[in-house]
């Protein structure tokens, strides 16, 4: 019985979609979008520098212990504290996990992509 009652609790979460796939997944440097090719996070001294379609929307540089999120002119959007995400007025915008739930990722790409969708960036 109790083994009938797993296998039907697992079913209804696939059949209602309680889990699904991230939006955004990196492979290297390539990022994908729900399976298909839609930018890069490219590494360089330690920060990535975000594309979408080769064009520059974004930042994620290592600044002490935290992650500062940029936009493409560098204009600080927020932070990756730990596993925090702050926008520049110091007031939350969620933490780590969100990100993650929505970019399959490193931990500062994912950061960043969730603060430029926020920004409205992407």
């Amino acid at each position: 019985m109790r083994t009938f009652m797993l296998s039907l609790s697992a079913s209804l979460l696939l059949l209602t979609g309680a889990t699904h796939a991230a939006e955004f997944k990196c492979s290297g440097e390539r990022i994908e979008r729900n399976g298909s090719s839609w930018g890069a996070a490219k590494s360089s001294g330690g920060n990535y520098l975000i594309e979408k379609g080769g064009s520059t929307v974004g930042y994620a540089k290592k600044s002490g212990s935290k992650w500062s999120i940029e936009n493409s002119s560098s204009s600080t959007l927020g932070y990756l504290n730990g596993s925090k995400i702050d926008n520049a007025n110091n007031s939350s915008w969620g933490d780590l996990s969100k990100a993650k739930s929505m970019s399959d990722c490193p931990d500062p790409v994912a950061a960043a992509l969730w603060v430029l969708k926020q920004s409205g960036k992407l």
